[in-house]
């Protein structure tokens, strides 16, 4: 039902006099799909965003987005819009986790080549920009259990204050499906990098990707299509994990979003939030 009414809204025309009707989360985190004109031009914040040849364009605030965002834009015909976003703000959860082993803490030297290189692939992966709009299908859980970690919390590794962490973590045993949360493009399946282990990257369009970290087995490969419910690999523990699980994080040209605020409530089993 959520993704057919977005694909109404995306779809319809324009209310009265507006050049611009938005909707999804205005919060820290949050993705907001856009419809305007074909044809239209938008930038938010001083970015460009691509709009689909049905006018449709998505937009997301970073975790520490602040409270004023704006919004252009101009149509074919010179008519212009700009408009002041308000972005609400929130609190995030601080986890400590204790016990990990010294290296995955404080990598040894010999190890930041690896991690730079990593990191490379996964920034060319996400990097990819086209006109597919897989994002109006709308997102569905790619997996179901209990909710180990949240967005934006930042996390205390044997007493060391680390990166916030920008995904969602779905605790379950190893070899539990994954699935596809929307159709999209694999741009990146990497059996074993130091921090996330085996790591699956999809793009859904305009820049908006989904990366799932900790992977047991990836059973796609790159370059492939996959659909909407697609098991597309296994959950594991590789990686630096304390347990098995899946870290779903999503990305849109650059901020980090929270998937947590695509999808509803799990169905088949019962949500437990966990520190």
């Amino acid at each position: 039902m959520r993704a057919f009414l977005l694909l109404i809204f995306l779809y319809s025309g324009l209310s009265g006099a507006a050049l611009v009707d938005l909707q999804g989360n205005f919060t820290q985190g949050g993705l907001v799909y856009g419809k305007t004109s074909p044809g239209a031009q938008v930038m938010h914040d001083g970015q460009k965003v691509p709009v689909s040849d049905q006018g449709a364009f998505i937009i997301g605030f970073n975790r520490n987005a602040p409270e004023q965002s704006k919004l252009v834009v101009v149509l074919p015909g010179g008519d212009k819009e700009v408009r002041q976003l308000q972005v609400s703000q929130r609190s995030y959860r601080i986890q400590r986790i204790d016990g990990l082993p010294q290296r995955k803490v404080t990598p040894r030297k010999e190890d930041q080549q690896r991690i730079k290189a990593d990191r490379e692939a996964v920034k060319k992966a996400r990097a990819r920009q086209d006109q597919r709009i897989d994002f109006l299908q709308g997102f569905a859980w790619p997996a179901q259990g209990r909710i180990s970690g949240v967005y934006g919390s930042q996390r205390i590794l044997n007493g060391k204050p680390k990166w916030p962490h920008y995904g969602v973590d779905i605790a379950g045993p190893v070899g539990k499906p994954v699935r596809a949360p929307a159709g999209g493009i694999v741009t990146l399946a990497y059996p074993d990098m130091f921090y996330s282990g085996a790591t699956l990257i999809m793009d859904h369009g305009h820049g908006l990707s989904s990366t799932f970290l900790h992977l047991h087995k990836i059973l796609v490969k790159e370059g492939q299509r996959v659909e909407k419910g697609q098991v597309v690999a296994e959950m594991g523990a590789s990686g630096r994990v304390t347990g098995p699980h899946l870290d779903w994080r999503m990305n849109l040209r650059g901020k980090r979003l929270d998937p947590q605020l695509l999808v509803g409530p799990m169905n088949s089993e019962k949500v437990e939030y966990t520190k």
